[in-house]
């Protein structure tokens, strides 16, 4: 357990504030017969990242930002450095497993960073690699989801549900390394207690389900995490400063299938009208089994697709 102090209500309204004139408040979906979808696919760099990303940049002091940072990320975090530093003029490279899709490195090129690739058989993780390589290029680490910058980011998310379904009773959000639902439990908790909040993980990458039913952190390989579709939830572990927050604040965490994920990729095409990658999807998968669409919330958390797997979930509604 760390000793790392929790995210407070007060650094979630201080990053609102700071992020206001860069971050539009994403929409609220109403389906038929199925969950309200918080649309974070429909940012420019196409996914909740976005917030924390430009919360910790707008902290820098001007010599870090001068210096530039360096973001380890399968794809949706290394996209959202990328435009927050394009935006404010930071110098930015991203560093990217061999797994990430091709759409997620073209998504961070078109912004002006730069990439690199590494091999995680090889080179170790992309986070070994920045920790290890970015204090001698001069680049400031933002981490993707252990940090209480990113965690006051995604809390911003939590502040808009509340405002906009006062109402609700359960909200459905994404897990992996534990930033977004850190962030939305602290603000869902300090302004709707009684709301429900719950975590999804894939089956095939289930480390904070498991850890959460045994009440200390789990971790899986990256061998084990590879296999699931939802390339943004392959954290093999979650964060030692997003972990003490799940343990406090979120009501429970479950799993959905592979055959699940696709099925919801295809819903929310049809029902929603938007696009949501796997690991967005896998929100409204858990929603739509539990089968409660009143008062629900599905955080749709990006949409950030590999065409031909989309075409592929579009067409069968899973992978086999």
């Amino acid at each position: 357990m760390t000793s790392q102090p929790l995210l407070q209500f007060a650094d979630i309204l201080a990053a609102r504030d700071r992020i206001a004139p860069w971050v539009t408040r994403s929409p609220m979906l109403r389906t038929q017969g199925g969950p309200i979808l918080k649309a974070e696919n429909l940012h420019p760099c196409g996914a909740f990242k976005i917030r924390g990303a430009f919360n910790w940049l707008l902290s820098l002091t001007e010599a870090q930002r001068a210096g530039g940072v360096i973001a380890p990320s399968s794809g949706n975090h290394a996209q959202a450095v990328a435009y927050a530093a394009h935006c404010l003029g930071v110098k930015a490279l991203a560093v990217m497993p061999t797994s990430s899709p091709e759409a997620k490195r073209a998504g961070v090129r078109r912004w002006g960073a730069e990439v690199r690739i590494i091999d995680p058989a090889i080179d170790g993780s992309a986070m070994a690699w920045a920790s290890r390589h970015g204090p001698e290029l001069g680049l400031t680490l933002i981490h993707p989801y252990d940090a209480l910058e990113i965690m006051a980011g995604t809390g911003t998310l939590g502040l808009e549900i509340v405002e906009d379904a006062p109402d609700l009773a359960t909200v459905y959000v994404p897990v992996s390394g534990g930033g977004l639902i850190s962030g939305i439990a602290t603000a869902m908790k300090a302004r709707l207690p009684r709301a429900r909040v719950v975590g999804v993980e894939p089956e095939l990458a289930n480390d904070v389900a498991l850890g959460f039913r045994a009440g200390e952190r789990r971790a899986l390989s990256y061998q084990e995490t590879v296999r699931t579709m939802a390339d943004g939830l392959r954290v093999e572990q979650a964060g030692l400063q997003t972990w003490p927050h799940i343990l406090a604040l979120v009501d429970d965490v479950v799993t959905v299938t592979e055959e699940e994920i696709g099925a919801a990729v295809a819903w929310v095409a049809r029902e929603g009208r938007v696009v949501a990658e796997p690991s967005g999807a896998v929100s409204v998968a858990a929603a739509l089994r539990d089968n409660e669409p009143r008062r629900t919330v599905a955080v749709i958390s990006g949409g950030n697709v590999d065409p031909a797997l989309y075409a592929e979930l579009m067409t069968k509604g899973v992978v086999a």
